[in-house]
């Protein structure tokens, strides 16, 4: 017989996007991975490193998760990822966004409008 459509309906436009998280508290010393994949703005399927496997969102992302699910190798690369990829990543960016120790400044002046009779705008930056 034919294989069944695994495919969301098709639209006019297609759009698949994922999205990787890493979720830390107190530094490194408790790390989270997300992995979340999306088709047309609705997420489909997740990886969570708190629950060690994939977990579908949809009908569609429940099919394919059984896959990825059942494929050993694929799935300990993520439940890694806490270590490879965002562990790693904590150490690349840390100097300029945790250890950063400049304060904030806000500067807000009123911009007077020449196309609009009336008050003028505020301008933060």
């Amino acid at each position: 017989g034919a294989k069944p459509d695994l495919s969301p309906a098709h639209s006019e436009v297609l759009q698949l996007m994922g999205r990787s998280e890493c979720h830390f508290i107190n530094g490194t010393e408790r790390v989270r991975y997300v992995g979340r994949l999306f088709y047309n703005r609705e997420q489909f399927l997740h990886f969570d490193s708190d629950v060690g496997h994939f977990v579908g969102d949809t009908p569609y992302g429940e099919k394919v998760t059984t896959n990825w699910n059942n494929d050993l190798e694929y799935v300990e690369s993520k439940r890694t990822a806490v270590d490879w990829f965002c562990r790693c990543s904590y150490e690349s960016y840390s100097g300029f966004s945790v250890n950063r120790r400049v304060p904030p400044s806000v500067s807000i002046s009123l911009v007077p409008s020449s196309s609009q009779p009336g008050p003028g705008r505020l301008l933060c930056s």
